[in-house]
Formats: C-alpha cells, sequence, structure tokens
C-alpha cells in the first residue's frame, strides 16, 4: 500500500515537474517526461511501476489513453474542416493504407522484423498521437490550417491505428489456428466492430446532450457522470473487439463537441487538469516501466529503420495522398516533416508484444524497446525543429505575444495604436459596428462581432493573443469576459479596468470575480474616458543600462501613471493595484500621462538620437 502511494507521488512530481520544466524552457514536454521516467525507472530505480500495480498497470494506462483520446475529441469541431477537411479527409482515406503499406516494407526490408511482426508494427505506426501533437502545437506557433490538419489527423488515426494492430493481430493468430484462413474472414467483423462501437459512443454522446441542459444531472455532479460514462463506453466497446473503445471515446468526444452543450463549458477547465494529469502519468509510467533487456535488441537495423521513418515513410505517406489537392506545397512539405508518435503507440505495442511472443513470433519482444526508440526519435527529431521548419517553409504563426482588446473607445484605440507602433500584434472586438468606426479609420485591426458568442472562436483565430484587455463602458460584461477567457488564456493575463471613483461604493463587483485591474491606482472606465477626454496621452520610455527605471520614474508626472512594459521579445507585463514587474534594461515602459507632460518631460531630459524613446503617443 505504502510502495503504491509512494510512487503514484513520485510520478506526479516527475510529470507535472517535467510539464513545468518545459513551460520555463520551451523544450518539449514529452521529452522531458519520457526522460524523467526513464531516470527515475531503469537508470536510477527509485520505483518499478509493474512491481508497484502488478496487472492492474495494463489497464489503468488503457483507461488513461482513452480518456485523453476522448479530452481530444472534445477539442474536434467540425466547422474547422472548412478549411482543413480535404486534407484531413485525404490522410485517413489514402495516407493510413499507404503508411501501413510503407511501413511494412520499411520494417521486413530494413528493419529484419518478420513480416507478421513487421505489418502489425506498421499497422500501429500510422498514429501520430494527440498526447505529442496538441503539446507541440500549444508551445509552437503554426498557422491555422496546417495546426488544425495535424491536430485531427492525430485524434481520428490514433483509434484507426490500434485498428489497424488488431486486424493484423487477428488474421495472424486465425492463420496460426487454421492456416487456410484469410483476410476476408478477419477485416469485415473488424469494420462492424468499429461502427457498433462509434454507435454507441455516439448514442452515449446524445444521452449527455439531452440529459445536461434539462437538469437531470446536478452541477456538482456532471464532471463524475461524464468521466464514468467514458469509462463504461470504452469498457463496454472493448467487449465487442479488442481496442475499439477507442474508436467509441473518440466518436463520443467529437460528437458531444458538435452538439452545442452549453453545460459542458464549465467542465472544459476540469477537462484539460485531467488530461495534463493522464498524458504526464502515463508517460513517466511507461518510461519507468523500461527494461534494459528491451533495448538490448536495438541494433544498427533499427537506427536506418528510425531514419527511413522519418525521411521515407511519411513524406511519401504525405505527398501521395495529397497529391492533387488544394493545400500548398509548403504546408504539405511541413506535414511530411511532422508526425511525432507518443502514448497509444507505446501502449499498443508493449500489449501485442506479448500476443505475438505467445503465438511464436519471437521478434514479437522488440516491439517494445521498438516504440519507444520511435517515440524518442520522432519527438525529439520534430519537437525540437518545429519552429525552424515552419519558419522556413513560411507556415509559421505569429510568435510575438498579441494583445486583444475588448471594446472600442478613444482610450483602447490609443492604447492599441502604442502597441502597434512597438510590433505588438493587436486587436480590437467590438459588437458594435458603429462603436468600430474608429478603429478602421486609423486602420486598425478589428472584429465586429460578441466576443462571447462560440462562433467567435471559429471566425477569430485567438491563437496569436497571450492577454486579453476588457476595457467596454459595462463594469460587469468586462468581468464576464475575462472569467470566460481566463481558462484559455490565464488567470494572470487577463485584465480589466478597475471601478471608476464614483461606482466604487455601488454594487462592487466581488474582487474574486474580477480580472486583473489595470493601473497600480486602479483607473475605472470613466476614470480613462474622463482623462482621454482631457487630452492624456500614452507615453513610451525605453530603458537601458544607462537609463533605468528609476530615471524614467523622475521623467514621468505626477499625475502620470503606468501601464505595462514590453520586453525585448515583445512579452507584455502590466502595471496593477496587486502587482508590479520587474524593470529590466531593453524593456519600454508605456505610461498613461496628462497632455502637459511632453513639455516637462522634455524640459527635464530633452531626449537625443542616442537615447531612450520618451516620446508621448
Amino acid at each position: 500500500m505504502e510502495e503504491q502511494a509512494l510512487v503514484i507521488a513520485l510520478v506526479g512530481v516527475l510529470g507535472i515537474g517535467a510539464q513545468w520544466v518545459a513551460w520555463r524552457t520551451g523544450w518539449p514536454a514529452i521529452v522531458l517526461m519520457l526522460a524523467a521516467g526513464f531516470l527515475a525507472g531503469p537508470v536510477l530505480g527509485l520505483f518499478d511501476p509493474e512491481h508497484a500495480f502488478g496487472e492492474l498497470l495494463e489497464p489503468m494506462v488503457a483507461i488513461g489513453v482513452a480518456l485523453i483520446l476522448f479530452e481530444g475529441g472534445l477539442s474536434l469541431d467540425l466547422r474547422e474542416l472548412r478549411h482543413a477537411g480535404d486534407a484531413v479527409w485525404r490522410l485517413v482515406f489514402f495516407g493510413v493504407p499507404i503508411g501501413w503499406l510503407l511501413g511494412s516494407f520499411a520494417g521486413y526490408y530494413i528493419a529484419g522484423l518478420v513480416w507478421p511482426v513487421a505489418i502489425l508494427f506498421a499497422g500501429i505506426l500510422v498514429v501520430t498521437g494527440p498526447t505529442v501533437v496538441l503539446p507541440m502545437l500549444r508551445q509552437s506557433s503554426v498557422q491555422p490550417r496546417p495546426a488544425a490538419v495535424l491536430k485531427w489527423e492525430a485524434i481520428v488515426n490514433d483509434p484507426i491505428g490500434a485498428l489497424c494492430a488488431v486486424i493484423a493481430y487477428e488474421y495472424f493468430r486465425m492463420v496460426a489456428a487454421a492456416p487456410g484462413a484469410t483476410v476476408v474472414e478477419v477485416v469485415p467483423p473488424m469494420i462492424i466492430a468499429a461502427f457498433l462501437a462509434g454507435g454507441i459512443g455516439y448514442v452515449a454522446a446524445r444521452f449527455v446532450a439531452w440529459s445536461f441542459p434539462r437538469g437531470l444531472i446536478p452541477e456538482y455532479l456532471k464532471v463524475p457522470v461524464l468521466l464514468t460514462m467514458v469509462i463504461g463506453v470504452f469498457v463496454l466497446s472493448n467487449k465487442i473487439e479488442h481496442e475499439a473503445g477507442l474508436v467509441a471515446v473518440t466518436v463520443m468526444g467529437v460528437a458531444l463537441a458538435n452538439m452545442n452543450v452549453s453545460s459542458l463549458r464549465s467542465i472544459h477547465p476540469f477537462k484539460q487538469n485531467i488530461a495534463v494529469l493522464l498524458v504526464s502519468g502515463i508517460f513517466v509510467l511507461l518510461s519507468a516501466s523500461l527494461d534494459y533487456s528491451e533495448l538490448s535488441y536495438l541494433n544498427w537495423r533499427f537506427g536506418l529503420f528510425l531514419l527511413a521513418l522519418l525521411f521515407l515513410v511519411r513524406p511519401l505517406t504525405i505527398l501521395t495522398s495529397l497529391l492533387f489537392s488544394s493545400v500548398p506545397w509548403n504546408e504539405r512539405l511541413f506535414l511530411a516533416w511532422i508526425a511525432p508518435r507518443g502514448i497509444v503507440l507505446v501502449a499498443i505495442s508493449g500489449l501485442f508484444a506479448l500476443r505475438l511472443s505467445d503465438l511464436g513470433y519471437a521478434d514479437g519482444e522488440v516491439l517494445i524497446g521498438l516504440s519507444f526508440a520511435v517515440v524518442v526519435a520522432t519527438i525529439v527529431a520534430h519537437g525540437f525543429t518545429v519552429n525552424l521548419v515552419a519558419r522556413l517553409l513560411g507556415v509559421k504563426g505569429t510568435t510575438r505575444p498579441g494583445l486583444l482588446i475588448v471594446g472600442s473607445t478613444p482610450w483602447t484605440i490609443a492604447l492599441a495604436h502604442e502597441m502597434q507602433s512597438l510590433k505588438t500584434p493587436v486587436m480590437i472586438v467590438d459588437s458594435s459596428w458603429q462603436r468600430l468606426a474608429a478603429a478602421r479609420r486609423a486602420g486598425l485591426p478589428y472584429y465586429h462581432g460578441e466576443i462571447l458568442n462560440e462562433a467567435t472562436e471559429h471566425n477569430l483565430d485567438l491563437s496569436p493573443f497571450q492577454v486579453l484587455v476588457a476595457a467596454t463602458e459595462n463594469e460587469a460584461y468586462n468581468t464576464l469576459v475575462c472569467n470566460e477567457f481566463a481558462y484559455e488564456i490565464g488567470r494572470d493575463t487577463v485584465y480589466q479596468l478597475g471601478e471608476s471613483a464614483d461606482e466604487a461604493d455601488k454594487h462592487a463587483i466581488p474582487a474574486s470575480l474580477r480580472g486583473r485591474a489595470l493601473f497600480e491606482s486602479g483607473f475605472g472606465v470613466g476614470d480613462v474616458n474622463e482623462r482621454q477626454a482631457k487630452g492624456w496621452v500614452f507615453r513610451k520610455t525605453k530603458l537601458s543600462e544607462e537609463f533605468d527605471f528609476d530615471d524614467a520614474r523622475e521623467l514621468l508626472p505626477e499625475e502620470g501613471h503606468l501601464l505595462l512594459l514590453v520586453r525585448k521579445g515583445g512579452t507584455l507585463r502590466f502595471f496593477t493595484h496587486a502587482a508590479r514587474p520587474d524593470p529590466r534594461p531593453g524593456d519600454t515602459i508605456i505610461s498613461f500621462t496628462p497632455p502637459k507632460s511632453r513639455v516637462a518631460g522634455e524640459a527635464v531630459r530633452p531626449p537625443a538620437s542616442d537615447e531612450p524613446d520618451a516620446q508621448p503617443a
């Protein structure tokens, strides 16, 4: 009992610790989690998952993978297929069989595997894996269409790869029992089982979509009921056919995501947290379960196989599947390179390695070590080069952190102008075409629509924006916007203006519900509008080794207020009533000052050509 508790605690520390290090360094999180598990298991011998959990390890991993696929399915909106649908369907209907065929040849002729093992392993290799693709896309900046193709391919092909392995295994098992068996006797039952499993997943999604909005499930039970249903659907479908449960939970997630169940929005933060915990735990457990004997099978032929997988199998699969499609060549080449493998490959390979050994295929034992080698090779190769390749092929998205401003007012338009001058991507969103007139006249990027409308997520690419400022005339609405986007952007990066002095005592909105308050003084909407009408301006001051923050404060008029600083790389840090960023040389300070500050500032210290910029907008 104590051993299991200790292992669970260590897995949590290692997995989440690796995720944190990845966040701080920008390295691929999966590589760090694999390294952490390998060091804790085979290298240092801190724990052995198989000894700690025994026969429970396999079902634990299987259920974890099922929940990850369900969570990934919930992120797929069919409206994305308007832009990426042609490529996605080609990669499913053409890419899977082509990749399976090429992988089989590579496994037999290059890796030296016997045909049954090569064919089964190639079936699993058609997967890419949302557990690695989605974190990779989050850490990098790729244009929306190729990112959508990679995301859809990863989630849709995961269960398909598992079914390919099942079909291959069932065929060779049948041949071992009755040598005259044919593929026709195996494939149709597998397809029927997949459709039945998909039907079970769809029915479960319909039940959730029907029952949740009608109040049949209380709010505090919605997450437990949903998770229990996912596990039940997975287990029930697996009773029909091995690994059919992966199809069921994927269909359930995709169906539920496209049924417009508004009550599901409240559980999104929880499901994302569950996915992070599961990905971290499973990767650490699997890599800690490795044995040196399983790696001893790897030789130079397997090294050539990995190179063939990276530079022949994947590129030929993608380029052949996308022939005569509308996908531009630079995007095809990008897709041809990016194909990291993850949890499903390792989990299914470990399962079938034992089964193939039972059928008398000695090469079956090689699959565990080889699957880990494929995961590490693809994650390292693609994870560390995704940004470079995207830049070289021209599919790189905006890398400089952007600012999303909700509400078109004279103050927000002036702020947007100032941020544009610093090369910060900016977007003004407002539901009023009339209020947006000033933004249109100023030539600022704008979006006409309701920011809280679900359609906005699909009509407006929000990925370039890491900071949100809600500054409409309605304080309660600003609070609602900040709460809605806090889970997507981060609670520490959603800001709103404080309450105006004349509103502070009237029906104050609790601080726990509000976004971070802009300005150390807590200026409200009325305060900034009043000062804007009096001619107040934004002023930018660049810091250096010779001209530090204290010098900048001396130039700031007594009535002026610090708003934010912009780092060299574009990162935005706001001065708020609760926190003050640490200014460094190279940062640019943005302040909000009275109009007379221009003359006063220049009188105190006239800016020369080699001195920091200290001019109002």
